[in-house]
C-alpha cells in the first residue's frame, strides 16, 4: 500500500444481510464454503451471521470462527480475517454473538439500535433518552467481552444529525472502535450522504479514535454511489455483499466498490487488500448457493460485462481493447483454464481442478460422486469448462438434506399431445416411489408427478433456465423459488412490525437436459421446505420471535 493512501477496510455481510434476501437461506456447509472463499478474496471483516437468530445461525458463525478465522493458506493480506457477529442491544444477544465468534483469532461484536424518530416511535416505542441509555449499556457490556466493538445507529440516514452526534460520542466513550452509519432504506443521495458522514466526523467527540464505516441499501439504485461518496468524505470501512444481494433491492456490491477504487484510483484516497482475480469465482459461488441469478447486464460479474456484440464495438476492440474496456477481464478472474478436461481426463485431474477452483470437499465419497458425474457429462461434451465444474459441484455437493432423492424421469410431449411425466424418487429410507401425472407442459407434468409422490406441493414463483456454457451440448442450470401452497412452513412474523410474510425456498439443479435440471431444482426446493418443517432447516426466528434484521 502506498504511503499516501489509507487502507480501506472491506466488511462483507453476504452471510448476514445478504442471506436475508427472500429465499436465499444457506445451510452451514454452504456458509463455510462461502466464508473460505471470502477469505481467499481478501475480505478484512466477515459478518458471519446473527447468532441469536437460531441454533443453526449460531452454529454456522461458531464454525466459521473456528475453521475460517485462523489465517488461511492462499490469503494474500497476511493476517487473519476478522469474524463478526451481529447483535441487538440486549445482553443476551451480545453474549450469544461473543460466544459464537470468540474462537476466531480476530473477532468482533457488532451491536445496533435504531436512532431515527420514526423507528423509535413506531417500532420500539421508546424516546431518545432510552435509546441513548440502551446504546451505552450495550457497548459497555460488549467491551467487557472483547476489544473490537462496532456500533450501528439503524436508519442513521434519516436520524437527527445532532442526536447522532450525541449517541456516537457516548458509545465512543463506552468503548466502540468502529462506528457504522447505515442508510437502511437507501434514501439519501450521494451528496447528502457524504455530507452526513463529514458532519459526523467533524462534530462527534472522539471521532479520530474510531473507524468510520458505511452500510448502504440500494432501494433507489444509489448504494454504490453513496458508499463511494462516503469514502471520499472520510469513511474507511465499507459494508458490502457479493453481487449486491440483501434485503429488498439489496446492498452495496463488493465488486463494484472494489473495482471502482481499483480502476479510478486517482479519485480515492484509499487502497484495498482484495484479490480482484477471485471476484468472478466468489460471485458464481454465491449465486449458485443462494439461488439468486446474476442479471446478464450486472456490472463487473454479469455475463455481458465483458461481451461485445455491436460491430462498431468489435472493430474497436480488435484495434485496441481499451476502446471499450476500462478493465481487463483477467483482473476480475475471467482467465481461461490452462487444464483442458474431457472424457479422457482422469479422476485425479478433475479432483485437482475442483480444488484449484476453491472447493474444499472433505468427504471422499462426495468428491467421488462429483467426479463421476463430471465424467458422465464429459461423455456428452467434448470439453468440460470451469463453469461446468462449478455448476456440478454446487448441484452435487451443496444440496439440502436429501429427504427425497430424484432417481429418474421420463417425459412424453409434443404437438397435439398432452405432456405426461413418470418420475421415480427414493425417500430417506431408500424406498423407491413412482407416480405419473399430466401437465400443461413437460416441466409442469414433472412437477405434478413429484408433488404426488412427496405429498407436498410448492407454488412456483420464480423459474429461470440458463445455459452454463455455449453450444448445443451445454449444461442447463435451473434456478427456482417456491412457496408452500397450504401455508405449512410458509409464514414468518416480524415481532418488531407484527407483519406476517410468506417464506419462500430456492432450488438449484443442473443437467444437459433442461427438464431433468428443472426436476432436480424442484426436489431441492421441496427438500429445503420439508427440512424446515421438520425442524432441521435454517430459521431466522428463535423461540422468542427474534427476526432477521436490516440495518
Amino acid at each position: 500500500m502506498s504511503d499516501s493512501k489509507e487502507r480501506l477496510i472491506i466488511f462483507d455481510t453476504t452471510l448476514r444481510d445478504g442471506e436475508q434476501s427472500p429465499g436465499a437461506t444457506l445451510n452451514v456447509e454452504e456458509k463455510l464454503e462461502i466464508a473460505r472463499q471470502l477469505s481467499r478474496l481478501g475480505v478484512d471483516v466477515c459478518e458471519a451471521g446473527f447468532p441469536i437468530a437460531s441454533p443453526g445461525d449460531f452454529e454456522a458463525v461458531r464454525r466459521i470462527a473456528e475453521e475460517v478465522g485462523p489465517l488461511m493458506e492462499g490469503r494474500t493480506s497476511g493476517e487473519p480475517m476478522t469474524i463478526a457477529g451481529l447483535s441487538r442491544t440486549s445482553k443476551e444477544d451480545i453474549q450469544r454473538a461473543y460466544d459464537a465468534v470468540k474462537a476466531a483469532p480476530k473477532h468482533r461484536i457488532h451491536t445496533f439500535i435504531a436512532t431515527s424518530d420514526i423507528h423509535l416511535k413506531y417500532k420500539f416505542k421508546i424516546d431518545r433518552e432510552e435509546c441513548l441509555e440502551q446504546a451505552i449499556e450495550a457497548v459497555t457490556f460488549a467491551k467487557s467481552l472483547c476489544d473490537d466493538i462496532e456500533f450501528s445507529p439503524e436508519d442513521a440516514a434519516r436520524s437527527d444529525p445532532d442526536f447522532l452526534v450525541q449517541v456516537l460520542g457516548e458509545v465512543i466513550k463506552a468503548g466502540a472502535t468502529t462506528l457504522n452509519i447505515p442508510d437502511t432504506v437507501g434514501y439519501r443521495t450521494p451528496d447528502e450522504y457524504a455530507g452526513l458522514i463529514k458532519y459526523l466526523i467533524d462534530n462527534t467527540p472522539g471521532a479520530d479514535k474510531v473507524v468510520w464505516s458505511v452500510h448502504c441499501h440500494d432501494d433507489l439504485g444509489m448504494a454504490t454511489a453513496n458508499t463511494l461518496a462516503a469514502v471520499q468524505a472520510g469513511a474507511r470501512q465499507v459494508e458490502v455483499t457479493i453481487n449486491g444481494i440483501g434485503e429488498r433491492a439489496g446492498n452495496t456490491s463488493l465488486e463494484e466498490v472494489v473495482m471502482a477504487i481499483q480502476t479510478r484510483g486517482n479519485q480515492f484516497p484509499v487502497e484495498h487488500h482484495i484479490d480482484s482475480t477471485q471476484i468472478i469465482q466468489t460471485s458464481q459461488m454465491v449465486s449458485s448457493y443462494t439461488g439468486m441469478v446474476v442479471q446478464p447486464n450486472k456490472s463487473i460479474v454479469g455475463a455481458n460485462a465483458f461481451a461485445h456484440e455491436s460491430g462498431i464495438h468489435q472493430h474497436g476492440m480488435l484495434q485496441n481493447q481499451e476502446t471499450y474496456e476500462i478493465m481487463r477481464p483477467e483482473t476480475v478472474g475471467l482467465n481461461s483454464s490452462k487444464l483442458v478436461l474431457g472424457k479422457h481426463s482422469g479422476k485425479a485431474a478433475f479432483g485437482k481442478r475442483i480444488e484449484e477452483l476453491g472447493y474444499k470437499i472433505e468427504s471422499k465419497e462426495a468428491l467421488r460422486s462429483a467426479v463421476n458425474r463430471l465424467k458422465r457429462v464429459a461423455d456428452k461434451k467434448k470439453v468440460i469448462t470451469d463453469a461446468d465444474i462449478r455448476t456440478i459441484v454446487a448441484d452435487e455437493i451443496y444440496q439440502p438434506p436429501e429427504i427425497w432423492k430424484l432417481n429418474n424421469i421420463q417425459v412424453t410431449c409434443g404437438d397435439n399431445t398432452t405432456p405426461t411425466a413418470t418420475v421415480s424418487l427414493c425417500d430417506s429410507e431408500g424406498v423407491e416411489h413412482r407416480d405419473a401425472a399430466l401437465g400443461s407442459g413437460p416441466v409442469d407434468a414433472v412437477y405434478q408427478a413429484i408433488s404426488r409422490v412427496i405429498g407436498v406441493k410448492g407454488r412456483l414463483i420464480e423459474y429461470a433456465i440458463s445455459a452454463v456454457t455455449e453450444g448445443l451440448d451445454a449444461q442447463a442450470e435451473a434456478t427456482i423459488r417456491i412457496e408452500p401452497v397450504n401455508g405449512d412452513s410458509g409464514t414468518k412474523v416480524n415481532p418488531q412490525t407484527g407483519r406476517e410474510s410468506v417464506r419462500s425456498y430456492s432450488g438449484h439443479g443442473a443437467s444437459t437436459d433442461i427438464v431433468v435440471a428443472s426436476a432436480r431444482a424442484y426436489v431441492s426446493a421441496l427438500n429445503k421446505m420439508l427440512a424446515f418443517k421438520d425442524g432441521a432447516g435454517e430459521d431466522h426466528s428463535d423461540s422468542e420471535g427474534t427476526a432477521a434484521v436490516n440495518i
